[in-house]
């Protein structure tokens, strides 16, 4: 039997991390699921962690990168492997143990519904739980922007995501340009632009337990600055936006 569902984590630095998170999604016991773990060459050990979780349990996979290439580089190869192996639906989600697995049962149902599906902060009140101030705002200033020049009223940066990859043409990722944490609200700009169907869960993030944040200061400021090309890109350059422009 092929799996169809493929759970993809991109790592860096989360050796303390990825067995957890591998041990809460197996215990999901989801029919027909496998886990893609790609490591940038972490220098704490980590992908001789997912190396061994890879030998250990069937269906679950590490590849590994020459080093720190960004999240958004990273994230098109998970997609790219997807597609190339022919999966149905793909689930993103981050390796620090803020995404819970347990969500992961309500995306694949909502998938019925639309084309992608958003894991999101921002349908419930209490959903950021034990993040620090400067991380709220940051989240919140993005989603405030983000809705009010790109009209996305959505998670916008949020990786937690399901991609239904039967109903999403892979070519519309050729056009997503940010290999950085960009790529998160440029990807939902461009995929909502050529008409794939999106929808919302609620879900409740927590803080990190182990480890640090890997968001820079000049994260932040590619962030902003990628918002404003973006916009430029699409009155301009709509080609660049849209397949077939």
């Amino acid at each position: 039997m092929t799996n169809n569902i493929l759970v993809f984590i991109p790592t860096y630095n989360e050796k303390n991390n990825v067995e957890r998170l591998l041990r809460q999604i197996l215990s999901l016991n989801v029919i027909g699921m496998d886990v893609l773990f790609i490591d940038d060459n972490s220098p704490d050990g980590t992908g001789e962690v997912i190396d061994a979780l890879s030998h250990k349990h069937p269906g679950v996979f590490a590849l590994h990168r020459k080093g720190k290439l960004g999240i958004g580089s990273a994230h098109k190869k998970g997609i790219e492997w997807a597609y190339k192996r022919s999966y149905k639906i793909l689930i993103t989600m981050d390796s620090d143990m803020t995404h819970s697995p347990s969500y992961i049962p309500k995306l694949i149902k909502k998938s019925k519904e639309a084309d992608l599906v958003i894991a999101s902060r921002f349908l419930s009140k209490r959903s950021m739980v034990g993040w620090n101030y400067l991380r709220t705002l940051m989240s919140r200033l993005s989603h405030l922007m983000s809705k009010s020049v790109l009209g996305l009223n959505y998670d916008v940066s949020n990786a937690y995501r399901l991609y239904n990859l039967q109903k999403i043409n892979s070519k519309i990722f050729d056009l997503v340009q940010s290999d950085s944490y960009s790529f998160f609200y440029e990807s939902l700009y461009i995929l909502k632009q050529n008409g794939v169907m999106i929808v919302e869960i609620p879900v409740t993030l927590f803080s990190r337990k182990y480890g640090s944040s890997k968001m820079r200061l000049s994260d932040i400021y590619l962030h902003f600055r990628n918002l404003f090309i973006l916009i430029f890109r699409n009155v301009f350059k709509p080609a660049e936006i849209k397949l077939n422009a």
